[in-house]
């Protein structure tokens, strides 16, 4: 005998939430789910906040593929057809976040033991916002999906441009000494 409080009614029509359709609505959903994870905020939050030295990727195009590339001179990240040589694998994850973005000038840790830990952030902020795209288009169209990715990644850009690169080589505030007489 079954009643009615034991009967297993599928809840999945309930959870599924109607997402917007425009693409311009889908990429502030994402914003707001990442919040402060999300690249922009890091880059302000962790990169700039500390001492930095300005990095010239120069502007790729948009079809550029990146790649870090272990070769027998060192790491390397391939942006499009260009070479850049990195000092080390954490350098070469740190710029592959911002070549992949299209950023053409960014800041980068002068504290070389920062870098590491602020390109796992970087990555990860990265990914969560790829699968973030995915799901909220989830069953749409490949347009719509492109369309998502291309605003997020132009209003990112955009902050990161307007936040600054900082100075070519960073400010080093030292008092100076005097001599004895």
């Amino acid at each position: 005998m079954t009643t009615k409080s034991n009967i297993i009614k599928p809840i999945d029509s309930r959870l599924k939430r109607r997402v917007p359709a425009r693409a311009e609505d889908i990429a502030a959903e994402v914003t707001r789910k990442l919040g402060d994870s999300s690249i922009a905020a890091i880059y302000r939050d962790k990169v700039r906040s500390q001492r930095t030295r300005s990095f010239q990727l120069g502007r790729p195009s948009t079809n550029s593929t990146v790649q870090v590339q272990h070769t027998l001179l060192g790491i390397e990240l391939k942006v499009g057809n260009r070479r850049l040589l990195c000092p080390d694998l954490a350098t070469a994850r740190y710029l592959s976040v911002f070549a992949r973005l299209g950023c053409g000038v960014i800041a980068i840790p002068y504290d070389i033991t920062q870098i590491s830990w602020i390109a796992d952030e970087l990555e990860s902020s990265w990914h969560r916002m790829m699968l973030l795209t995915e799901h909220l288009t989830e069953g749409r169209s490949g347009r719509l999906r492109g369309m998502v990715r291309r605003h997020l990644l132009g209003e990112t850009r955009a902050e990161i441009e307007s936040l600054g690169a900082g100075s070519k080589f960073p400010e080093f505030d030292q008092v100076p000494r005097r001599r004895p007489r």
